[in-house]
């Protein structure tokens, strides 16, 4: 249908036919976008001018007029109506019935009406006072009646706005650092709000008040696209849902690719990602030279009292070869030739972080657009530069969005295109890919006193996740691009075997540490081959802690530090050339062993719980400040039995414990003391509420080991009374058996959604398939557990490749059913 058509539509049947006219255009498949926003916004100012001149008498000194994103001619499907009926104040009565003409319709068709009548008079006060209405009237378009007083008002709203910029732009500054702290990043959120997240919609209309004022600019280039896209996005989001959101929810994110014809939701999450990118550093620039020019104002009038007087300012100070200071920004010089100089964007980036300051927009445009590509290799000097910059902390992540922004990343580093604005659906991780690299980069940089080259480790850390822009195992695809990468970047052949290896192990410390015993020589002597020198070594266990602090809160603690720091040591002793022991039982603590005496005497299970701390570790790893709370400790003392497990999980399900992580191990007792003793030591957390306490918990033990508690059956009622809700569908779990891991027992590794009661069925599974557990490591991830199980046969040997096969296998399925 042509758009006349449809507009002749609206004319026969009245406004009842809007309704008609407006589900035909949004049902259009040939029409979307721009054309599509543009068509319903002139649909309904046809229907809105016709309401307004529907009465026998014509409205004098009275007009209707749109604003905000309607005064755009953007209307989304789901968009609110912002209407101002404006009046010259001599006839309230006839206003106040044309207003009910108007609003009562638009309320009839169940359409968001934001409505207000006022005089121009009222209007600019009200600006005045409120900056959200003031930029709303600065998008003001006129629809009907009195085109004078709309042209008055919007006359008069631009010249307040202009000569209230100094005061109003900081105000405005705020209001968006406010909602960036509220929102979150854009760029990064995995059900980000389009609007008012920072580097959304909100935020590129911010930008155009700050245009209107005459002040500052924003950097226009990709702009309109950047926000073209996201508002595409948000049509599709309300075409799918039928409803006005702007959060783009996981459940959704796939029904809005295909409406955009986009190939999955990850490529679209990766255009609204590289959408915000644009917003979020125009607002940056923007910003800042909003700043610098109020900064200018305000100290112009002093200068000129100083006239005649005392030395000139400086305005350029050198930073390095071609790069300058001016005015709290990195500019280049004024003999710096970027077409004769291919170091001169590493340069000039690393003098920017090293001195804490922003790149200046026209120098990251002046180097994207002349500089000659870098010699493979590199040529010393830029390798330099390039560590200097990766080493510089903090300040390195905005200077590198500035090289990003205008494709000097990529022209340095290719392989970066496959990562950029990748997205990462894991709860532990909060950065996308690329600023992940980064912000380990930023991490890495605070260790690198810890380590005999603090360079590898620096690179290390910018390319151990290259591999994900690629099929398959991330490490493995990162091994072979890190080696093509450091190889150009001018690093000879031993670094480059170095390099290869920490981005291809860069997660063995960490895994092996939370998921393997320990104790076990096997499992040391497999990490110290796969590392093969000292130095790796050092270099690895500084690249383990610092990607883990950069991935996100869950994945990194004093508990899992510790474990990582003692097989590191277990390590360096092998690398040194002492073979590890046959594993030892460790002794026990004190508490320890009175829980497992006052088990034996009892015949029944024994626990303590009590709050765990752990000291906040600064960079030197020196504990600083108050302890922040780590959970809760349970240690539970059993004497030896089967369905320890099942039954210690079972029952912290039923009280709602949630279960961070876990060990059980066999207990050597005091001498003189006859039995066998199982020790368990957890970090449990409420999920909601308080904890219980250690009588009901040790009553309901009792009774679930005896076989009174029917753990299942109260799990299964509870979960039929409280039905989940719906939400992202989880990847089914996994569950492998990891070869060669120990001689003493078989290992069986289990990749699962954490969910209320799953311990216990694992538990329950291994119970049912007769084999017997020697020890347990479990640990929860954000919402992902990572258990790795030894179990051995009734004999207390380790199972055979078939049977332990057939254990996984039914594990799986029990999981997966």
């Amino acid at each position: 249908m042509t758009s006349t058509n449809v507009h002749k539509d609206v004319e026969d049947s009245g406004p009842s036919g809007y309704a008609a006219a407006r589900l035909r255009l949004l049902q259009e498949g040939a029409r979307s976008g721009p054309p599509r926003r543009s068509a319903l916004s002139e649909l309904t100012d046809d229907w809105l001018a016709g309401l307004f001149s529907a009465g026998s008498e014509q409205p004098r000194g009275v007009s209707l007029i749109a604003v905000g994103g309607y005064g755009r001619g953007e209307l989304s499907p789901r968009s609110d109506l912002d209407l101002v009926l404006l009046h010259d104040g001599s006839d309230p009565t006839a206003v106040a019935a044309l207003a009910d003409r108007i609003w009562y319709p638009v309320w009839d068709l169940g359409l968001a009406l934001d409505h207000s009548v006022r005089t121009p008079g009222e209007a600019r006060k009200t600006a005045g006072e409120d900056l959200k209405v003031q930029l709303g009237l600065l998008d003001a378009r006129h629809l009907a009646g009195d085109l004078g007083l709309t042209a008055g008002l919007r006359t008069a709203v631009l010249a307040d706005w202009r000569n209230q910029a100094p005061k109003r732009l900081p105000e405005l500054q705020e209001l968006c650092a406010e909602r960036a702290e509220r929102q979150g990043e854009l760029q990064y959120l995995l059900e980000p709000d389009l609007k008012e997240a920072r580097g959304g919609l909100r935020d590129a209309t911010a930008l155009r008040a700050v245009a209107a004022s005459w002040l500052a600019d924003a950097p226009r280039e990709g702009l309109d696209d950047a926000r073209r896209r996201l508002l595409d996005v948000r049509d599709a989001l309300h075409l799918t849902t039928g409803r006005a959101t702007d959060r783009l929810a996981l459940q959704e994110q796939d029904q809005v690719a295909a409406e955009l014809g986009l190939l999955d939701a990850d490529t679209l999450l990766r255009q609204v990602y590289e959408a915000a990118r644009v917003i979020s550093y125009a607002s940056d620039v923007t910003w800042r030279e909003v700043g610098r020019v109020l900064r200018s104002r305000s100290v112009r009038p002093r200068l000129r009292a100083m006239l005649g007087g005392g030395k000139p300012v400086p305005e350029r100070s050198p930073l390095a070869e071609g790069v300058v200071e001016q005015d709290g920004e990195v500019v280049l010089a004024r003999a710096a030739r970027p077409d004769r100089d291919p170091v001169l964007p590493l340069r000039a980036a690393a003098a920017a972080a090293q001195a804490g300051l922003p790149l200046s927009l026209h120098a990251v445009r002046r180097m994207a657009a002349g500089v000659r590509p870098l010699p493979t290799p590199w040529p010393a000097e830029a390798r330099e530069q390039l560590v200097t910059l990766l080493g510089s902390g903090q300040p390195t992540i905005d200077v590198w969005e500035a090289l990003e922004a205008e494709g000097l990343i990529t022209q340095l580093l290719p392989d970066w295109e496959r990562v950029r604005c990748r997205p990462q659906r894991n709860a532990v991780h909060i950065w996308t890919v690329d600023r992940h690299l980064i912000e380990t980069a930023v991490r890495a940089s605070e260790f690198t006193r810890r380590v005999h080259r603090p360079d590898l480790l620096l690179v290390a850390a910018l390319l151990h996740d290259i591999g994900k822009g690629w099929p398959g195992d991330h490490s493995v695809a990162g091994e072979i691009i890190a080696r093509d990468v450091a190889g150009r970047i001018g690093f000879d052949r031993d670094d480059v075997a170095v390099l290869a290896a920490l981005v291809r192990h860069h997660l063995l410390l960490v895994d092996t540490a939370t998921r393997r015993d320990l104790d076990d020589p096997a499992t040391v002597r497999s990490v110290a081959e796969a590392v093969g020198s000292q130095g790796t070594l050092e270099l690895l266990h500084a690249l383990t802690e610092a990607d883990a602090l950069a991935t996100g809160p869950a994945a990194w603690s004093s508990w899992r530090g510790s474990l990582v720091t003692d097989l590191v040591k277990r390590v360096a002793a092998v690398l040194a050339g002492d073979a590890p022991e046959e594993p030892e039982a460790a002794a026990p603590t004190a508490e320890q062993e009175r829980l497992a005496i006052e088990a034996v005497a009892t015949g029944g299970p024994v626990l303590s719980l009590r709050a765990q701390t752990e000291p906040p570790v600064t960079a030197e790893d020196q504990p600083a400040g108050d302890p922040e709370p780590l959970g809760v400790e349970l240690v539970i003392a059993v004497p030896d039995q089967p369905g320890v497990l099942p039954a210690v999980a079972g029952v912290l399900a039923v009280h709602r414990l949630t279960v961070r992580t876990a060990e059980l191990r066999a207990l050597d007792l005091p001498d003189g003391v006859e039995g066998s003793v199982l020790l368990l030591n957890w970090r449990v957390a409420a999920q909601y509420g308080s904890l219980p306490q250690a009588a009901r918990l040790r009553a309901d033990l009792v009774r679930a080991l005896d076989g009174s508690l029917d753990i299942a059956g109260r799990l299964a009622e509870r979960d039929a009374a409280y039905p989940r809700r719906r939400g992202v569908v989880a990847p089914p779990a996994r569950v492998a058996v990891a070869s060669a891991a120990s001689r003493h027992a078989t290992v069986i590794e289990v990749r699962a959604q954490d969910a209320p009661g799953l311990l216990f069925r694992i538990g329950q599974a291994l119970e049912d398939a007769g084999v017997r557990m020697r020890s347990a490591h479990v640990s929860t991830l954000g919402a992902n557990a990572v258990d790795a199980f030894y179990v051995t046969d009734g004999k207390g040997a380790p199972l055979g490749s078939a049977e332990a096969a057939s254990v996984a296998r039914k594990l799986e399925e029990t999981l997966r059913g």
